[in-house]
C-alpha cells in the first residue's frame, strides 16, 4: 500500500512538473527545455525514472521467476552492492561524460546484470530441484532469449556508437554487454545439460564433466575480454579501476577451472 502510495505522489508531482513546464513555455520542445534546465524539475523526473525502473523489475521478476527464493535474494543484494561501488568508480573515470544519457545507460546496464544473475541462480537451482514444471522451462527460455536480444542489440549499438565516435564511455558498455553475452552462454548451456540430466532414466556421470569444461571455455572468453578491455583503456590513457575486482575474480575462478581439469 506504501508503494501505490509512493508511486501516485511521483506520477502527480512528475505531471505538475510537466504541467507547470508546458504552461509557461505553451509549447513542446520550449518546455523540454526548461525542464532539462531546472533542478528541481530533473529531480523529480529523475526520481520518476527510478520508481518506473523499480516497478518494471518487479513486473519482469513475477513474469520470469515468480517469488524469489531466500539464497537468488541475498545473492542479488551482494552482487547489487559491488556493481554499485564499481559504477561509482567508473563515474569518476568517465566524469566528463557525465550526463542524464550517461546515468539512464547505467541504469540498464545494472538492470540487466540484476536479471543475468537471477536467471543464473534459477538454472543452478534446477540440479536440486527433483521436480522442474513446463513453466519453469518457459519462463527461463523466454528470459535467456529476451536478455541476449538485449545485451546483442545494446552491444551493437556501443560498438557502432565507438566507431563514429571515438573512445569514450561506450567501451565500458560495449565491454560489459560482450561479458553478459558469455554469461548467457554459460547459462544456456547449464540449462542444457540440466534438462537432459532430468530426462535422463539413468544418472548422467558426464554432467559434471560437461559442467566443467563449460566454466573453463567461458572462463577462459571471460579472462580474454578483460585483458582486451585492460589494454584499450590504458592505451587511452584511463585505468579501469572499477574492473580490476571483477577481473581478479574471473581470472581466479578460471584458474580454479582450469586446475580441475
Amino acid at each position: 500500500m506504501r508503494n501505490l502510495g509512493l508511486t501516485v505522489f511521483s506520477l502527480a508531482l512528475t505531471a505538475s512538473v510537466i504541467g507547470n513546464a508546458y504552461y509557461q513555455k505553451k509549447q513542446f520542445y520550449p518546455s523540454v527545455v526548461y525542464i532539462t534546465k531546472s533542478n528541481p524539475s530533473m529531480a523529480v523526473i529523475y526520481i520518476q525514472s527510478f520508481i518506473l525502473v523499480i516497478l518494471t523489475g518487479k513486473l519482469m521478476k513475477k513474469v520470469f521467476f515468480g517469488e524469489l527464493r531466500a539464497a537468488e535474494f541475498e545473492h542479488l543484494m551482494e552482487r547489487s552492492w559491488y556493481a554499485m561501488t564499481e559504477t561509482c568508480l567508473a563515474f569518476t573515470v568517465f566524469r566528463d561524460d557525465f550526463s542524464p544519457k550517461f546515468v539512464a545507460l547505467f541504469t540498464v546496464l545494472l538492470f540487466l546484470k540484476s536479471f543475468h544473475w537471477l536467471a543464473e541462480d534459477r538454472v543452478d537451482f534446477m540440479e536440486r530441484s527433483p521436480v522442474i514444471s513446463w513453466l519453469f522451462h518457459v519462463r527461463v527460455l523466454s528470459l535467456l532469449i529476451l536478455l541476449a536480444a538485449l545485451d546483442l542489440d545494446l552491444l551493437a549499438h556501443a560498438y557502432q556508437s565507438t566507431i563514429s565516435k571515438g573512445a569514450s564511455v561506450q567501451l565500458v558498455f560495449g565491454f560489459e554487454y560482450a561479458i553478459l553475452l558469455t554469461i548467457i552462454a554459460n547459462i544456456a548451456i547449464k540449462y542444457t545439460l540440466h534438462t537432459i540430466a532430468l530426462h535422463s532414466d539413468n544418472p548422467w556421470e558426464n554432467k559434471a564433466v560437461f559442467l566443467l569444461y563449460t566454466e573453463l571455455i567461458m572462463g577462459f572468453f571471460k579472462v580474454v575480454l578483460y585483458i582486451l578491455f585492460m589494454a584499450i583503456m590504458i592505451r587511452i590513457s584511463m585505468l579501469p579501476l572499477f574492473a580490476f575486482r571483477p577481473m581478479y575474480y574471473t581470472m581466479r575462478a578460471f584458474k580454479k577451472a582450469f586446475n580441475d581439469v
